[in-house]
C-alpha cells in the first residue's frame, strides 16, 4: 500500500510539473517567434516554439479527439492495476509505469479542458522532428525503461526462477522424536542370553558303547 501511495505522489508531481510548465509556454510563448533553448556553444540543438497538438504525441493520429481521450484513460487504468499485481515481482516496473501514466495524464487534462488540443513547446533542431511536450519525454522514457525490463531484466533461465520458487517453500517440520518404548534398548540394559549347557562328560560316552557303532 504505501508503494502505490508513492507511485500515485511520483504522478501527480510529474503530472503538475508538466501543467506548470504548459501554463508558462501559453504566458510566454504564444504568438511569439521561436527562440534558443539551452544551445551547447554553437549547436542550436533545441527550440521553444509554441504549437497546439490535435494528435496524440509527437503529432500522431491527430483528429481523432475521442480516441485520444478514452486510450489514455485505458492506458493509465491498466499501468496502475499491472503495477498494484506485478511491481513486488518486477520492481523495475516502478520506474517505468508511473512515467507512462504521467505523461499520459499530462496530455489528457489538455485534451479535456483545452478543447481538444495539447500545448507542444519543444522544437529539437538537430533533425526534422514533430514539436512536443514534457508529457511526451516522460512517456518515451516509461516506454524505453519497459524495453529495457522485459529484454535484460526478465531474461532468466527456467531453472533459476524455479530455484526462486524453491526458496520460497517453507522447511518441512521436523519428524516427531520416537518415543522411547519404540527404541531399541541399550546393549547394557539386554538381559544376558541363556548359555548353552556344557558338553557331556566323557564318562556318560563311556557308559553307552553302542553310542560309539
Amino acid at each position: 500500500m504505501t508503494a502505490l501511495f508513492i507511485v500515485l505522489v511520483v504522478i501527480a508531481l510529474l503530472t503538475g510539473a508538466d501543467q506548470a510548465i504548459k501554463l508558462w509556454a501559453i504566458a510566454n510563448l504564444k504568438d511569439q517567434p521561436a527562440r534558443s533553448f539551452l544551445p551547447i556553444g554553437s549547436l542550436d540543438w533545441m527550440h521553444l516554439r509554441y504549437l497546439e497538438n490535435r494528435g496524440a504525441a509527437f503529432s500522431m493520429l491527430s483528429g481523432s479527439r475521442l480516441f485520444l481521450i478514452v486510450f489514455p484513460i485505458v492506458m493509465i487504468t491498466f499501468c496502475l492495476y499491472f503495477l498494484h499485481r506485478h511491481g513486488r515481482q518486477h520492481r523495475w516496473l516502478y520506474a517505468a509505469l508511473p512515467l507512462i501514466a504521467a505523461g499520459g495524464l499530462g496530455n489528457l487534462i489538455d485534451r479535456i479542458w483545452r478543447g481538444g488540443a495539447v500545448v507542444d513547446y519543444l522544437d529539437l533542431q538537430l533533425f526534422r522532428f514533430a514539436v512536443f511536450n514534457f508529457a511526451d519525454v516522460c512517456v518515451s522514457i516509461g516506454v524505453v525503461l519497459m524495453f529495457i525490463g522485459v529484454i535484460f531484466l526478465e531474461k532468466e533461465l527456467p531453472e533459476a526462477k524455479k530455484l526462486k520458487t524453491a526458496e520460497r517453500v517453507p522447511y518441512a517440520r521436523r519428524a516427531p522424536e520416537l518415543a522411547e518404548a519404540d527404541t531399541l534398548p541399550d546393549a547394557g540394559m539386554r538381559a544376558e542370553a541363556g548359555t548353552l549347557p556344557d558338553a557331556e562328560p566323557a564318562e556318560m560316552l563311556e557308559e553307552h558303547p553302542d553310542a560309539g557303532a
